[in-house]
Parts: structure tokens; sequence; C-alpha cells
């Protein structure tokens, strides 16, 4: 083992490992682009699952600051993502072409991370064909949502045992009595509201991250059959405006 004294910037970041991961298939001066932009995705879906993992633990607990410093984290980091497309978008219908048939089968819709990320805001409508031991795991679990009603449920505000009680595994249905609760929740205007709209944060940091996703798509390869003979983008617009959490979007209306 060596000592800290022997610890740099480079083997503490495993430089040499990191920057050896840059394999493009062609020599197009733009797939490297490609490339980096999607290893950096997958770094930040693996920040993002370790982030939700003590959000949920810090809802659980009842720890207003800490959980809703954590949800900020969250958002802000979904924030990024998004902005990288912006990168990605300076790559010509053109260039993504010279080097898209070296991609083979490979599609970024077998990102096992985002769907894992999925799962853990509450999608339950996943195919079998996809479905993973972690994945599993993470289905049979509480879902985000789920740990935002332990949350108010500890603070006082009343969450019925049938809610309380659901099981993970089923998708969660927008329920008038959790919406009720909401409102009051709202009302009370103190941390666990801060707390909710934390969340809705992170919810439409999502939708977000999808509908630039669609855009880019569109962008660069318009209606064609996506990488891998995915749908494409006729795919992903069919995920647009679909809320993680649908009863904190549902009460707008009613505040």
């Amino acid at each position: 083992m060596s000592s800290p004294d022997d610890l740099t910037y480079s083997t503490y970041l495993r430089l040499d490992d990191l920057l050896s991961c840059q394999s493009p298939l062609t020599e197009r001066h733009d797939e490297l682009l490609f490339v980096i932009i999607h290893q950096v995705y997958e770094l930040w879906f693996k920040q993002i699952l370790h982030e939700v993992a003590l959000l949920q633990a810090r809802l659980e607990a009842g720890d207003d600051a800490p959980a809703l410093a954590t949800a900020r984290r969250i958002a802000k980091i979904l924030k990024t993502v998004v902005g990288q497309l912006d990168v990605l978008e300076t790559m010509t219908p053109q260039q993504f072409a010279s080097f898209r048939p070296e991609l083979g089968s490979s599609s970024g819709f077998q990102s096992i991370q985002f769907r894992y990320l999925e799962a853990v805001l509450g999608r339950r409508d996943f195919s079998q064909s996809v479905i993973d031991p972690q994945l599993d795991e993470i289905l049979g679990r509480r879902p985000v949502f789920a740990s935002l009603l332990c949350y108010l449920r500890a603070k006082g505000y009343r969450v019925s045992d049938e809610v309380a009680g659901r099981d993970p595994r089923l998708p969660w249905v927008a329920d008038e009595s959790v919406q009720a609760m909401l409102v009051d929740v709202y009302a009370a205007a103190a941390a666990p509201a801060e707390v909710c709209e934390s969340l809705v944060d992170i919810d439409e940091g999502v939708q977000e991250w999808r509908y630039r996703h669609v855009k880019m798509v569109e962008r660069v390869i318009g209606a064609k059959t996506g990488t891998g003979g995915s749908a494409g983008a006729a795919y992903l617009r069919s995920t647009l405006f679909r809320p993680a959490f649908p009863d904190l979007w549902e009460i707008r209306s009613r505040l």
C-alpha cells in the first residue's frame, strides 16, 4: 500500500485508466466527442443514483435540511447533464452520419443506469427483457415518492396505512387522499413544503432532459430509425411529459 504522501492527482483519479477508456471505431474527428459525452453522461447517472440513495435515506430519517440539500444537488446535476447537449449539438447530421454505421446495434436506449434511475424515481412498466438482477432489486424497494410519504408521515401528516404499505412493485396511481394531504403541506409553508418543491425540481429536470434529448435526436437524425434499430425520436417523444411524481404536479391548480 502506498502512503498518502505518494498520492498524486493522476493516481488518485486513475487518469491513466480513465483516459484510456475512449476507443473510437473510426478516424472521424467527431467520434471522440460522441464517445466522451456519452461516457460523461454515464458518470453523472452514477452520481445521481448515489445521491438519490442518500436522499431517500435522509427523507426516511426525517432530516429536513440534509434531504433538501441532497435534492438540490441532484437538480443541479440534471441541469449540467442537460447543458452537455449544447456541446453535442455542435455536431452536424453529416458529421454523425460519417461514423454512425460503425455503431452497429449499440444505442443509448441500452443505458442500464438510466433505467435504474427511472426505476428509483418510480417507473414500473419495464419489459421483462430489460430487467436484470439490480433493476429487479430496485423495483422491489420504495421509490423516491414513497420515501417522501414516509417523511411526511413522520412530520405528522396523514398518510393512510393503505398508501404507506403499497407494494413497491406496483406503478404509482395518483391518489386523492395524498393530494389533499399535499395541499395541507403547502398551506403550512414550512420545511416539508420546501422538500416537496425540491422533488418537483428533480422531476422537472428529468423531463427537461427528455425534451432536449428528443430535440437533439431530431436535429441529428430527423425521423430516421434510431441507432441499434430503436424507434428514435418517435419513441423519445412518447416519454415526454410523463412526470415521476404526478401528485406533486396535480395539486398545482389547488394551491
